[in-house]
């Protein structure tokens, strides 16, 4: 059983030069690393992504549910951007 897929891909004229570049320089041996690599970063940050919505702002969700008195008005954060913006 086959453990790869062959695709056929279209690509903006950039990206597909940006592609061709990287193997001619070396840092490839081929086209498919290039995608290959991409697509690991991709996925490492859509996972990246996935581990902060649940640990942060799951668990800030949570605890602004149970304690609604925690939350925050526009105006409040206004000001507190503006507080953070005046130190600098």
């Amino acid at each position: 059983m086959r453990t790869t897929q062959q695709f056929s891909i279209t690509l903006p004229n950039e990206m597909a030069n940006v592609v061709k570049a990287k193997v001619q320089a070396g840092e490839y041996a081929t086209e498919s690393e290039v995608i290959r690599d991409g697509l690991r970063a991709l996925m490492a940050r859509d996972k990246a992504v996935e581990n902060w919505l649940q640990a942060q702002v799951g668990t800030a969700y949570d605890a602004l549910k149970a304690d609604p008195s925690r939350a925050v008005n526009v105006t409040q954060v206004r000001a507190r951007l503006a507080a953070e913006h005046a130190k600098r």
